[in-house]
């Protein structure tokens, strides 16, 4: 099956878009068939999605997905089934992998993502080393975390061109890292296969590309489905040359926030949607929903108090924000008890290994959830549905599937984005990090 048949925390008729994607499976399954044999989809993704009930759309994919560990153990056999697809693809012949993971060494959630990651590609097939970028792993550290397992890392070191540990040989280097501070030198220049490849992090990608290529996906898919492209694809514009703290660019990001709030509320009206519309303003690069504010005015983005501006100005690894987007804001209308949630759907290759809940208790279903007290309400597989026929009362409609297929059309233009911004000579293009 393509998309598992999970729970999720609607209830209630489908939506007038559930209802068409659902119909429209055969078509869509043949579609993305082909799109796969032309486009070789990443190593892994997470996207992130909101579901207004009138438009379903992904806001964020995220190519070094930090989540495994909030997947529900059920989905297990579903990533190593997946992950054997994605080895068998970037190293045939298996050798083994080494990870190479963020230096989080004292998030103890992180490093169960680590480990459960690991453990994922062990029972695929591979040999598997966590190889640290951290100065001061000079030996193997055996870390125990809180969950009752342990992960070992050990110090990377080159070999020529080779990335190695200890006298492990991998074939892939497979980064679960993002690279936000730039591209390490021990990194740069490497013979083997590196997934996902370099310039996929964030010291060179930007969401604004990632967008574009959403664009031309969802232009063509709704299309081949007969839908209005906005009912899955958000409006927005890129704003460049941004100072927050000199408070530079002003002019430019009122302009860009007047412009898509103005499309929001056409489209609106063209639906009959009554809620206010808003947009939100992030950094072009960067994850760990830093430098976010939702605006529903223009004005709001003139005359930033001083904690306003510091928050905007700088993402992870402390990185001034330069360049930001403008993106439509999307509702979620989904809630886990009383709570606001959005969903994230995870994926190893083009498969759609599983997904949970991001749940915030003091967010709005018009806030980012990507913030400190967010927690995580991992999804479950569905009752069992042994009807062949789909009409069948007995046998409901996989809800999930939609998420499925926005998630893949994030995931195919994550794709498109990486073909389109792989460098001629990528050695003497990466930056190392300072």
């Amino acid at each position: 099956m393509t998309v598992p048949r999970l729970t999720t925390a609607l209830t209630g008729p489908l939506q007038e878009l559930e209802s068409h994607i659902l119909k429209s499976t055969s078509g869509i399954e043949h579609w993305l068939r082909g799109q796969w044999q032309d486009h070789a989809a990443p190593f892994y993704a997470s996207v992130d999605l909101r579901n207004a009930g009138f438009k379903l759309a992904p806001v964020d994919t995220n190519l070094f997905p930090g989540g495994f560990n909030n997947l529900n153990p059920d989905f297990h056999p579903l990533c190593v089934q997946a992950a054997m697809s994605a080895i068998e693809k970037a190293c045939p012949d298996a050798r083994g992998i080494v990870l190479v993971p963020e230096n989080h060494t004292r998030n103890q959630f992180y490093l169960q993502n680590v480990e459960k990651l690991a453990t994922i590609l062990r029972h695929a097939g591979v040999e598997v080393r966590v190889g640290s970028l951290l100065p001061e792993i000079t030996a193997a550290s055996d870390l125990e975390l809180p969950n009752g397992t342990t992960l070992r890392l050990e110090p990377l070191r080159r070999v020529g061109n080779r990335l190695q540990v200890g006298d492990f040989d991998p074939c892939v280097v497979l980064l679960n890292n993002d690279l936000s501070g730039g591209v390490p030198t021990i990194l740069q220049g490497l013979e083997q296969t590196v997934l996902p490849p370099a310039h996929a992090g964030w010291a060179t990608r930007r969401k604004s590309t990632h967008f574009a290529a959403y664009d031309d996906v969802t232009r063509d898919f709704a299309k081949l489905i007969g839908i209005d492209p906005w009912v899955i694809n958000p409006f927005f514009e890129k704003c460049g040359k941004i100072n927050f703290r000199e408070r530079v660019g002003e002019e430019c990001l009122e302009g860009y926030v007047s412009e898509i709030l103005g499309d929001i509320r056409k489209k609106y009206a063209e639906y009959g949607i009554t809620e206010d519309p808003f947009v939100i303003v992030k950094a072009d690069a960067g994850t760990y929903g830093m430098g976010i504010m939702t605006v529903k005015d223009p004005s709001e983005v003139k005359g930033l108090n001083r904690k306003q501006r510091n928050k905007m100005a700088v993402v992870k690894e402390g990185l001034e924000v330069h360049d930001v987007i403008v993106q439509e804001g999307v509702y979620s209308f989904e809630t886990v008890g009383e709570s606001v949630a959005e969903p994230v759907v995870y994926m190893i290759d083009h498969f759609v290994v599983g997904g949970f809940y991001r749940v915030h208790t003091e967010r709005g279903k018009d806030q980012n959830l990507n913030a400190p007290g967010m927690h995580f309400a991992p999804l479950a597989f569905a009752e069992p549905c042994s009807s062949p026929n789909p009409n069948d009362p007995g046998c409901p409609p996989n809800r999930f599937y939609s998420y499925g297929v926005i998630a893949r059309l994030a995931l195919l233009a994550a794709s498109l984005e990486i073909e389109r911004t792989e460098p001629a000579a990528e050695p003497a293009l990466l930056r190392a990090a300072t």
